[in-house]
């Protein structure tokens, strides 16, 4: 894309760094991505703002996530992982330097720390922070996860077009519930990595384009857009470019909704302010 948007932001990045030792959990040794690599692809791509999300490779150790967000400064935000029992000074800690939100990644085998039985009592540590919930786990649960989900007294961003390992119709009662839960406020969806659950496949991934368009047309107010770098266990990668490519198909050409998607709603949800 051309002419981005004042406050374009990418939300959902993870840095890799030599040095920072992987957790006993960690399911992949992660490529080599720093911060420095990163801003490449800021520059190349005319991106501003960047949301840091902590690897699962790393665990509850927030170092890389920390050292990042000092070198990038109040253009980045953070999400970390940290456990539920976590004391207040570290939270305050974490909050200065600048994490708005904790990382439940409940994928089977993925190496998450955290589970849902932690989620509520968690959530309620973290509202009068301002944070969130980053939620990655597969779309199709949605419907039994609703209640929960809405419960929370904290903003929820979920991850990846909501993360159908397989790809449901836009009509689907799991899709369906998706678009109820972000009726409700401070709920966000990521229109990110279509190429992890797709099924149809490069170049535009169909089957999940079509999930992502359909979120943009029912909640455009809510939408995210992130390129998931540096795309952990894709050989090759895909090409971040054409990646940001595909929020014009997801919107229709529509530069409205498009600077929305990329600027104002990031702006909102992770306490940026107005463009």
């Amino acid at each position: 894309m051309s002419d981005m948007p004042s406050g374009a932001c990418d939300c959902h990045v993870h840095i890799y760094e030599h040095g920072y030792p992987l957790a006993p959990t960690a399911t992949f040794q992660p490529p080599h991505a720093p911060v420095s690599r990163y801003r490449e692809v800021q520059q190349a791509l005319g991106l501003q703002r960047v949301v840091l999300v902590q690897p699962t490779g790393y665990g509850y150790d927030n170092r890389c996530l920390l050292d990042a967000l000092a070198q990038l400064g109040s253009a980045a935000r953070g999400v970390a992982v940290v456990p539920p029992d976590v004391d207040d000074i570290e939270l305050q800690r974490l909050h200065a330097a600048g994490v708005r939100g904790v990382r439940y990644m409940l994928l089977g085998g993925s190496g998450g720390m955290l589970s849902w039985d932690t989620l509520p009592a968690h959530a309620e540590r973290i509202a009068a922070l301002g944070w969130h919930i980053d939620l990655q786990f597969d779309g199709r649960e949605i419907p039994q996860r609703r209640a929960l989900i809405d419960a929370l007294p904290c903003d929820v961003v979920i991850d990846h077009v909501g993360r159908f390992v397989v790809p449901v119709a836009p009509d689907a009662p799991s899709f369906q519930a998706l678009l109820q839960v972000l009726a409700a406020p401070g709920r966000w969806i990521k229109l990110s990595a279509p190429y992890e659950t797709s099924r149809s496949g490069p170049p535009d991934y169909a089957d999940v384009s079509a999930l992502a368009r359909a979120l943009v047309q029912a909640r455009p107010d809510r939408c995210l857009w992130a390129s998931n770098w540096p795309h952990p266990n894709r050989n090759p990668p895909p090409a971040d470019a054409d990646l940001l490519a595909l929020l014009d198909a997801w919107t229709d050409g529509d530069r409205r909704l498009s600077d929305a998607v990329l600027a104002d709603n990031a702006s909102r949800a992770y306490g940026w302010g107005p463009c």
